[in-house]
């Protein structure tokens, strides 16, 4: 049994904290959550409170201050929202000085901090994924490009399909492209690993062959130590990449994000427990990981068949923001029950969330900040959306916008309809000078390939 007047850590600043951020606070164990360092929506949460921070998370400095806080504070459990702090070890900083934290240690991190661990995780333990290869040397990666293209690699006249080139290391969600032919593959290849475009994340790349389906996104509690434990799916959920309306321009942090996915049948279901949850388990187990946090499966689904494109060792964004009002259950409770291994069985709403994401009109190109966001708070309160903000800043009283990707508008309905609808009036009632947003997330399946 919990105690009651729990204090959390959150770490993290966008949308998807701001919306673990409101589910913890809805507990009755919760009497406190810090966000470090948050964003102006986390600042007017519900018993929420923002953590300055003088240093990235992800640095020696920053996870020192982090965790002299927690000590400072009595934090109960932190939870690590972003990436790269994991990578960076924060979880065995914590972990070593006695703290209770969420995420995976150092090494079971790689499964999203290396694609080609991650690749080589999978082929090891018969996770089904594309087929790849890996390369250190430019030389040798166009090599592979060029005999791809040139068909010669499967006895053909020319390659009909694309390649897929991934830096290694993590990018900010940069470091994928799509090449529909030689001269694009060798751009890739060219600006990650001899221009060091995205610095060392390039400096390997994984280049994978093309499966075109129906994108599917599926994030998983998991509580795994001493060999033992089980990962526990959430409901499904899609996101929407590209830019503009109709899945046109390029490809983005995501553009929105629905669930569940009416799509993904039950068969297909069965078949991602089977082909990818299953072994994904084993391998976690038998590689000895300590993984008590949260995993996000992105999948491709061809054929009624599930391939697994990416390990993130965190909840994705915006997924997040679409799923936890889905959510019937604690969210403190089961974060203390994936600490301590105990069985969890997470509760689902029957219905649906549309949860379409406000940007700032260059996004992802070049934006401007600053423009103040007004709130029609009888209109949103009307609507039943959850504004949950991401590129925002806090500056006294007025509430700013502060990046890409400002906020989303994330409505529960009975159906996909009502809450598309009710998303979309909430949505409307938040403005700020420069927003566009697409008007056709939850009604279009875009085109799917990875």
């Amino acid at each position: 049994m919990l105690e009651l007047g729990m204090k959390i850590l959150i770490v993290g600043s966008g949308g998807r904290e701001h919306a673990l951020a409101w589910k913890f606070a809805q507990s009755e164990q919760t009497r406190k959550v810090f966000v470090a360092p948050g964003n102006g929506g986390t600042a007017l949460e519900n018993k929420c409170e923002n953590v300055p921070l003088g240093h990235d998370p992800a640095s020696s400095q920053g996870q020192e201050a982090l965790l002299q806080f927690a000590l400072g504070e009595k934090i109960d459990f932190t939870l690590v929202g972003a990436e790269n702090p994991l990578e960076a070890g924060i979880v065995d900083k914590f972990r070593a000085a006695g703290l209770k934290i969420i995420g995976p240690e150092k090494k079971a991190a790689r499964l999203e901090a290396s694609k080609i661990y991650a690749k080589s995780f999978m082929a090891k333990y018969g996770v089904r994924t594309a087929s790849s290869g890996s390369f250190s040397n430019p030389a040798e990666a166009l090599d592979f490009a060029r005999e791809h293209f040139s068909g010669r690699a499967a006895g053909r006249q020319r390659a009909s399909s694309p390649l897929v080139i991934k830096a290694d290391g993590l990018a900010a969600g940069k470091g994928v492209v799509l090449a529909q032919d030689l001269p694009q593959a060798e751009a890739a290849v060219g600006a990650f690993m001899k221009d060091k475009s995205l610095g060392e994340a390039g400096a390997n790349v994984l280049i994978e062959e093309f499966i075109a389906g129906k994108e599917v996104s599926v994030l998983a509690a998991v509580s795994v130590f001493s060999g033992k434990g089980a990962i526990m799916p959430f409901v499904a959920a899609r996101d929407h990449k590209r830019r503009f309306d109709g899945g046109e321009g390029p490809n983005t942090g995501g553009m929105g994000a629905i669930a569940p996915v009416p799509d993904f049948s039950s068969d297909e279901q069965d078949d991602f427990a089977k082909s990818i949850v299953a072994p994904t388990l084993d391998g976690i187990k038998a590689e000895g990981f300590d993984y008590r946090g949260f995993i996000f499966f992105g999948l491709m689904v061809r054929g009624g068949k599930c391939y697994l494109l990416e390990y993130n060792a965190r909840l994705g964004d915006p997924e997040t923001q679409a799923v936890l009002p889905l959510a019937d259950f604690d969210m403190t409770e089961l974060c203390d029950a994936l600490f301590a291994g105990r069985d969890f069985f997470p509760r689902w709403k029957s219905g649906a969330v549309c949860a379409p994401v406000a940007v700032e009109r260059g996004y992802p190109g070049d934006v401007q900040k600053g423009a103040a966001i007004n709130i029609d708070k009888a209109a949103l309160e009307k609507s039943g959306a959850k504004i949950f903000f991401a590129g925002a800043s806090l500056d006294g009283a007025v509430l700013a916008a502060n990046g890409g990707r400002v906020f989303s508008a994330a409505a529960f309905g009975e159906n996909a309809e009502q809450a598309r609808a009710k998303a979309y009036a909430g949505l409307a009632a938040v403005t700020f000078d420069g927003m566009d947003y697409r008007k056709d997330i939850g009604l279009v399946l875009e085109p799917g390939g990875f």
